[in-house]
C-alpha cells in the first residue's frame, strides 16, 4: 500500500539520505544533492572533461556516494547550487526523451556521523531547493510540499547563500580540515572550496551515473 509519506501523487520530491530514498515512491530521475565536497566537485570534474567512479567517490563522500550507490532502477544526477539550472535542463531533456511525465526525487545527502546517523545539512536544503526552484521555472512545478518548501527557502535566501554555506557546520567541519578532505586529494581529487560551491550555476555540466562511472550528461 502506498505510505502517506511517498510522495507519489507528486512528480517532484523531496527527501533525505539513504533512509529517504527508501520512503520515497520509486522516481524515473533521482537527483542527488552534497553540495560540499560531493555533488560540486564531481560536477566541476566532468565539466574539466573527467570521469569520476563511483567507487573511489565512496572513499571520500560518506553520504552523496551512499545514496547514489543505492538508487536501483533510475537514472541518476548529481545537482547542488553550483550546477541548479544545468540539472532542470537535464531533467526537461530525459523528460522529452521519454517522451512521458518524468518523476524525479531530489535526495539531500544531509551530514552522517561516525555513528551512521544522518543529520540536516542547510547547503544541502539550499542546493535541493535551487534544482527544484529551477525545474518550476522550466515547467515542472507539480511539487510536493517538501519540495516546494526547499524551493522557496532558496528563492527567499538566494542573496545570503556565500554566507549560509560558508557559516554551516558541514563547511565548517572542512575547514578545520577533515580526513575526508586528505583522502579527496590522496585519490587526486581536486576539492571544490565552499565558496565555489555557494555560487548558483557557476558550470553547465551534470554528473550523470553511467555503469558506475559519473560522466558528463550530453
Amino acid at each position: 500500500m502506498p505510505s502517506a509519506f511517498d510522495q507519489s501523487t507528486y512528480q517532484v520530491r523531496l527527501e533525505w539520505g539513504v533512509d529517504g530514498l527508501a520512503r520515497l515512491a520509486p522516481a524515473d530521475i533521482v537527483v542527488v544533492v552534497d553540495v560540499l565536497r560531493f555533488s560540486s566537485t564531481v560536477a566541476d570534474a566532468v565539466a574539466a572533461g573527467s570521469e569520476v567512479p563511483l567507487d573511489g567517490a565512496a572513499q571520500w563522500s560518506r553520504n552523496g556516494a551512499a545514496v547514489a550507490a543505492a538508487v536501483k532502477d533510475a537514472t541518476v544526477l548529481l545537482g547542488g547550487l553550483r550546477n541548479a539550472g544545468a540539472v532542470a535542463r537535464a531533467v526537461v531533456a530525459l523528460q522529452n526523451r521519454r517522451q512521458a511525465r518524468t518523476s524525479v526525487a531530489i535526495i539531500a545527502a544531509g551530514e552522517v556521523d561516525g555513528m551512521g546517523a544522518a543529520r540536516f545539512a542547510v547547503e544541502d536544503h539550499l542546493g535541493a531547493g535551487a534544482v527544484i526552484a529551477a525545474l518550476t521555472d522550466l515547467g515542472i512545478d507539480h511539487t510536493s510540499p517538501d519540495a516546494a518548501v526547499a524551493a522557496e527557502g532558496f528563492r527567499a535566501l538566494r542573496r545570503a547563500l556565500r554566507h549560509m554555506v560558508s557559516a554551516s557546520g558541514s563547511a565548517r567541519e572542512i575547514a578545520e580540515g577533515v580526513p575526508a578532505t586528505a583522502r579527496m586529494v590522496e585519490a587526486g581529487v581536486e576539492p571544490t572550496s565552499s565558496a565555489a560551491a555557494a555560487e548558483v550555476d557557476a558550470v553547465d555540466a551534470v554528473p550523470i551515473l553511467r555503469d558506475g562511472v559519473f560522466v558528463a550528461f550530453d
